[in-house]
């Protein structure tokens, strides 16, 4: 296990602004910018545009910015006004974006993400979305409404994938991360993690297949570790990190066994020699705090670097990076509403409070007008 970083004497928070390499990447501090949903895409191809770009740029003081969720491949769309990297529009306007970040001086990963059954058969061409399993669930998605607006509505039943169309699958994500590189990213985050398809295979709930995806724990995982080598095939191992959230239930998933998924998950990536493990703790769903003892017995699989997301503040995260239980936070509320969090953050300025009613869809207004300190 790698030494925590040794701060200043009492100056707790400095630990946030000690350096940290991450695979190929050497970040000036520890406060990274959480992948978050915000429906801001050009309909319909779901293009990266300007506001996006202003959104980004103003948040290029994170260490490390993990995009919002991004789709593969249109079967693995949602939600409305979700950006896509599975056309060559779409990747022309993330390099818009990723330049212009880098120009600010910041730098920024791609998380790629298939919904799988969180999802609606409007985005569809009216067919059902895919999961592991043809299991009804409860969840709601976004769509547009007739007047234009986001509108929840429930998600459907979804079929199983078949078993000849996973090689597909897993070269979606391969595609998906060389036009990542294309696009200018500086890394790529595979999202197996709150509800989606990858954590519906991982998920005893879900997946009741009975196939080699299906049953035990290393079928169940055998769709994660596929995708994250051929991820590994397209760009370095260096360069791609991994989210999971082993325990709270999200997006109508509950994982029963999830503890033990995400330690044999952790364990695996060990070997693969990647640049992070992203753990999404469940308590920013309102859930239970992740438990110690599971915390522990992940930094005793995964030595390497660890992020941690939900629910953060200085005073939770720092305890834990001086433990060496994680290298790093992310945060995702504060982000929104302060474009220059890792400033506020060291000096221990106060923070804007961000508007909920602003999080999904509309126009800049929540989203680029938040104001900086001065």
């Amino acid at each position: 296990m790698r030494p925590p970083p040794a701060g200043r004497p009492g100056r707790d928070r400095d630990l946030l602004s000690e350096p940290l390499t991450v695979g190929a990447l050497d970040l000036p501090h520890r406060v990274w910018m959480a992948p978050l949903t915000r429906m801001r895409a050009t309909a319909p191809a779901d293009l990266p545009n300007d506001a996006m770009l202003r959104y980004y740029v103003q948040r290029a003081g994170a260490a490390m910015i993990v995009s919002e969720g991004t789709q593969v491949s249109p079967e693995g769309k949602g939600y409305m006004d979700t950006p896509g990297i599975h056309s060559a529009e779409q990747v022309r306007g993330w390099r818009r974006i990723t330049d212009a970040v880098h120009e600010a001086g910041g730098t920024i990963a791609a998380q790629l993400w298939h919904v799988g059954r969180v999802s609606h058969a409007s985005f569809h061409g009216g067919q059902a979305p895919v999961s592991a399993s043809a299991s009804p669930f409860r969840n709601r998605t976004t769509i547009r409404g007739d007047d234009g607006q986001p509108v929840r509505v429930p998600c459907p039943t979804p079929r199983a994938l078949a078993l000849e169309e996973i090689p597909r699958l897993v070269d979606d994500f391969r595609r998906a991360t060389a036009n990542a590189r294309t696009a200018g990213f500086d890394a790529v985050e595979v999202h197996a993690a709150h509800g989606y398809l990858l954590h519906q295979f991982l998920s005893t709930e879900s997946n009741t297949r009975d196939d080699a995806y299906g049953g035990t724990i290393d079928n169940r995982a055998r769709l994660v570790l596929e995708i994250v080598d051929a991820v590994c095939e397209a760009w370095e191992p260096d360069r791609v990190g991994v989210r999971i959230s082993p325990v709270g239930r999200i997006n109508g998933l509950d994982d029963p066994a999830g503890a033990d998924t995400g330690l044999h998950v952790a364990a695996e990536l060990v070997r693969r020699g990647l640049a992070y493990l992203h753990l999404s703790e469940p308590d920013w769903t309102g859930a239970a705090l992740l438990p110690d003892g599971l915390r522990r017995e992940l930094r005793s699989v995964y030595p390497g670097v660890i992020v941690a997301a939900g629910g953060y503040t200085v005073q939770k995260a720092v305890p834990l990076i001086r433990e060496g239980l994680i290298d790093a936070v992310a945060f995702g509320r504060a982000f929104i509403a302060n474009p220059d969090l890792p400033q506020r953050l060291a000096r221990d300025l106060p923070l804007n409070e961000p508007v909920p009613e602003t999080f999904y869809g509309g126009s800049e207004i929540g989203y680029t007008d938040y104001p900086s300190f001065t």
